[in-house]
């Protein structure tokens, strides 16, 4: 994670010359719209780039099903993306933003990983966008006086897929099994008590509920690296257990992933898993079962 001010001294003209400017990518979206696009366009961090959650993060917006609701993007179509927004080969870091809980960001974050970047390359903003407003940073768009973003020049980008580990539906509920499922929706939706998206409410048999908003505080920003460790210490997560994370559709996941890695509870180098599919492929399949109510995980063995 970066703050605010991390970002903005970064950004400085006066900014340390031993440090790369960062490539910013925005990535503002909300499930029932309106585009992000616009908020960009209107205000932004200064030189950041906007990337399309629906068609330029993912494979394109589907119906749940097989790959689930915004299923992982191609290595071909992501580098078009990545290189689109002066993603390069060199060392220049990169930092992501959304409206603020890093959900989104994450996703971002974990494409780059995914894609082959080294960890210490890739930063989420702590706060996204309103921290950085609120704190009264500089701001580019249309309200700022300058209506559109310079275009970057294009980066050389070679995407290697595989840089972090995903599973599938049946590598999802060998986790529910014999390892450590973690569920990031809210956990009425975990309970089954409601759906608002999916076709099917409940859960995976025997994963655990830890919802992405517990990962933040009151103020939006994420809480320290011991309490997120604490938190999934008591969801079971350790050094040594198989541990993967879903979501909806597979975005809010991310941000379990990257916490993970924030809060030191696994050693480096041994990320969690992410399910892409996440529950919107699985509910859509009528083969898999579906475990409802808030029981502990070991009664639904």
């Amino acid at each position: 994670m970066m703050s605010p001010d991390g970002l903005a001294a970064l950004l400085a003209p006066t900014g340390p010359a031993t440090v790369a400017r960062p490539v910013v990518l925005d990535v503002r979206w909300r499930l029932t719209g309106p585009p992000g696009r616009a908020d960009h366009r209107a205000r932004r961090v200064p030189g950041a780039v906007f990337v399309d959650l629906d068609t330029e993060l993912s494979a394109g917006p589907s119906a749940p099903g097989p790959g689930g609701r915004h299923p992982l993007p191609g290595a071909a179509r992501l580098q078009r993306v990545l290189r689109a927004a002066g993603v390069g080969e060199d060392d220049r870091p990169f930092v992501a933003y959304d409206d603020g809980d890093c959900s989104v960001a994450a996703r971002a974050w974990w494409l780059l990983r995914w894609a082959g970047l080294a960890a210490d390359r890739v930063r989420v903003l702590d706060g996204g966008f309103a921290a950085w407003s609120q704190a009264g940073l500089p701001l580019a768009g249309v309200e700022g006086g300058a209506a559109e973003p310079e275009p970057l020049p294009p980066g050389d980008l070679v995407v290697r897929p595989g840089g972090m580990p995903v599973v599938d539906a049946d590598g999802a509920a060998a986790l529910g099994r014999d390892g450590v499922l973690l569920d990031a929706r809210a956990a009425a939706r975990f309970r089954g008590e409601t759906e608002p998206v999916d076709p099917r409410a409940g859960h995976v048999p025997g994963a655990r509920s830890l919802p992405a908003a517990a990962l933040a505080g009151p103020g939006g920003r994420w809480v320290a690296p011991e309490v997120l460790a604490d938190r999934f210490r008591a969801v079971g997560v350790g050094p040594d257990s198989p541990v993967g994370a879903y979501c909806g559709s597979g975005v809010n996941a991310c941000a379990l992933v990257l916490a993970i890695e924030e809060s030191g509870v696994r050693a480096p180098g041994a990320p969690a898993a992410l399910y892409p599919g996440s529950w919107s492929e699985w509910s859509a399949d009528p083969a898999r079962p579906v475990a409802t109510a808030d029981r502990p995980w070991a009664q639904e063995q």
